[in-house]
């Protein structure tokens, strides 16, 4: 099939690949600095952004295909990769596979989920995509302004205010549960499990960086990432949440590029263990709920007009 595709910079080609619910406009903050040294590659992933939809199932499995005929098709086979959330858990599964990609930085991955973890994953996020596709209208307004973007982004970011306005709103047009959203979320949560990599099959650089304010994929899932894929380095990003290019953008590009380029430095160990969430009530209060008062907040607001 065709995907729809963006192509930014010279150098060394890069892939970028998505989270669910988004575009190639996820990495509109970071790309132009990583097109100053590599040929940049941002694609939208069948059923998201410009490309049209599987004919079939949409898995993390048939993604994982339409991404590597993709890159065949184009004489792309050996890029090094990005993914972000779901498409940080695919970009690791075409690692897995072998001989599909290069170097691969994998932000926050989905997928490593256990026990209580997995409804709220699921409920949270659907909650969030359905309460935003009935908000659509009233967008402009709500990521307008820092109290709005607050209230909408809560999950997804450590300092939701921060997002420029643009950018939050770009996020949230295709934040929306379509079919293959729909589809592919119930398959990240109930489908298939990620299956790992003995140590030694990974013979590329493989690093996930993780937020420790990470309220999507929470921190302490790290220990099943790395217990998965030991040849995996795990680099944390301490004031961020789910989203790296986001919240930190410009160490988010320094850590492409230093491990696209071979000269990433492993971080020292520190003592400090990642934000441990015990309660799923206590972080319930993310973009599902966030989104409500937002809506509240609007009514009220022109009610009074």
């Amino acid at each position: 099939m065709t995907m729809h595709y963006i192509r930014r910079g010279t150098g060394t080609p890069l892939l970028l690949v998505h989270g669910i619910g988004s575009s190639h406009r996820s990495w509109d903050l970071i790309i132009d600095g990583l097109a100053t040294k590599r040929d940049v590659i941002a694609v939208d992933l069948p059923g998201f952004g410009a490309t049209p939809p599987l004919t079939g199932e949409t898995s993390i499995r048939t993604l994982a295909d339409a991404v590597t005929d993709f890159l065949a098709n184009n004489n792309l086979t050996g890029i090094d990769a990005v993914g972000s959330s779901m498409g940080a858990r695919l970009v690791i599964e075409l690692a897995r596979r072998g001989g599909v990609l290069g170097a691969v930085v994998s932000l926050d991955p989905g997928g490593f989920w256990q026990g209580w973890e997995i409804p709220f994953f699921y409920h949270s996020v659907r909650l969030s995509a359905q309460l935003v596709g009935t908000l659509q209208p009233a967008l402009p307004f709500l990521t307008g302004n820092p109290v709005g973007r607050t209230l909408l982004f809560a999950q997804f970011s450590a300092a939701p205010w921060k997002i420029p306005a643009p950018v939050a709103l770009q996020e949230l047009r295709t934040f929306v549960p379509t079919p293959a959203f729909n589809e592919l979320l119930d398959n990240l949560a109930h489908g298939e499990k990620q299956q790992g990599a003995p140590a030694g099959l990974i013979q590329q650089p493989l690093v996930i960086g993780w937020g420790r304010r990470d309220l999507v994929c929470l921190p302490g899932q790290s220990k099943l990432a790395l217990s998965l894929f030991p040849d995996a380095q795990l680099h944390w990003f301490a004031n961020s949440g789910h989203f790296p290019q986001l919240d930190v953008p410009e160490e988010a590009i320094q850590l492409i590029l230093d491990v696209t380029d071979g000269t990433y430095q492993a971080q020292p160990e520190r003592t400090e263990a990642p934000v441990e969430v015990k309660h799923p009530s206590n972080v319930l209060i993310g973009v599902g709920v966030a989104v409500v008062v937002a809506g509240l907040f609007l009514a009220l607001r022109s009610a009074r007009w």
